[in-house]
């Protein structure tokens, strides 16, 4: 039996103890990294020696980076095909949100402008009385001095909100701006026509603010059989007769 020798590669023979842990736990500091200069008899670096714990600056190694994203690892053109795809769902949302932006302010002034319609139209109804006043009075020729120049100064002021005034003696009659008070036959119109204005109508833009309220004529050729016979002579009947005797 050959005797190991002494000296070799071996040792001596004692049990070698190297401690490996990064935390003394003496102290609970933490120690200094291991020198890999090979000292224990491995390569530094090699995997499967003694002191081998990766290569510096390899994903999973001392110093390692982290693993890259998947868009790192990609190519030129897959990096270029995504942000031609991000840009476009950018540029997406960009258009929606300019059109929703251009509708909101459409309907905001829409809005606006006819709240404003109905403000004015309501001013412009209470001052319709007294409009009224100012054509009586200048139908009667009372319509002098400073009177006469206040009423023209409102009639103005009502001409420039855009009050119009409408209903004139001949206008063929239109149930949608006039108001028939009175109605007859006449023969000289060809349709129902207003022939008598007996009180103006106004309007504030497209909204009739007031019907022109007028007497109307037809044509004498539409008038019923029955409203023919009336207008001729009326018999009395025996109680009216035996009324004007016994008066007598």
């Amino acid at each position: 039996m050959t005797d190991r020798p002494t000296g070799s590669e071996f040792g001596d023979g004692e049990p070698v103890v190297r401690d490996k842990r990064r935390i003394d736990p003496d102290t609970g500091s933490l120690r200094e990294a291991p020198d890999q200069s090979g000292a224990d008899g491995g390569t530094p670096g090699t995997p499967g020696t003694p002191g081998a714990a990766g290569t510096p600056g390899t994903p999973g190694g001392p110093g390692g980076q982290p693993p890259r994203e998947p868009s790192d690892l990609a190519g030129p053109s897959a990096q270029e095909a995504l942000l031609t795809e991000a840009l476009s769902e950018r540029t997406a949302d960009l258009q929606r949100l300019q059109a929703e932006y251009v509708n909101y302010k459409r309907r905001v002034d829409r809005d606006r402008e006819a709240a404003r319609e109905l403000v004015v139209g309501s001013v412009l109804t209470e001052l319709l009385g007294i409009l009224d006043d100012i054509g009586r009075a200048r139908e009667a020729g009372e319509l002098e001095g400073a009177f006469k120049a206040v009423s023209e100064s409102l009639e103005r002021v009502t001409e420039k909100l855009g009050l119009v005034k409408y209903g004139e003696k001949g206008d063929t009659f239109d149930p949608r701006i006039h108001e028939a008070l009175l109605h007859n036959y006449s023969d000289e119109v060809d349709g129902p026509t207003a022939t008598m204005i007996m009180q103006p109508g106004y309007r504030h833009g497209e909204r009739i603010l007031r019907a022109a309220r007028v007497a109307v004529s037809e044509p004498t050729e539409q008038l019923p059989a029955d409203a023919a016979k009336a207008d001729g002579p009326v018999e009395s009947t025996d109680d009216e007769q035996a009324a004007d005797k016994s008066a007598e």
